[in-house]
């Protein structure tokens, strides 16, 4: 398909308070995500590259050793096994991922 709608793609929960509609090809993975209010996304890494950005909403990100408040606009590039977790703020927030290689696990 060619061109998908996010609005038609079902939903698929990542974590608690977590909720993504993900596209993929062969190499890379787009996720909008949604988050609810003060959900948190715990301190992980994986083997995949990511990037995204802020469409909504207020986060604060850890990335290493580095933590940001990032609202909407800001762009996140996380290295390939980097730790990294999130903190929603007080009203829910909507980001736009990109990972490279697919990550399996998110294909529905």
């Amino acid at each position: 398909m060619y061109f998908p709608t996010i609005d038609q793609r079902q939903i698929k929960d990542l974590v608690d308070g977590v909720h993504a509609r993900t596209f993929w090809g062969e190499n890379m993975l787009m996720a909008y995500v949604d988050l609810d209010a003060n959900a948190i996304i715990p301190i992980h890494h994986h083997v995949h590259e990511q990037m995204g950005v802020v469409l909504q909403g207020k986060l604060q990100f850890t990335i290493a050793d580095e933590v940001r408040d990032l609202q909407p606009g800001d762009i996140y590039i996380i290295p390939s096994g980097i730790n990294h977790g999130v903190i929603v703020g007080p009203e829910p927030a909507r980001v736009l991922d990109i990972f490279s290689p697919v990550r399996e696990e998110y294909k529905y």
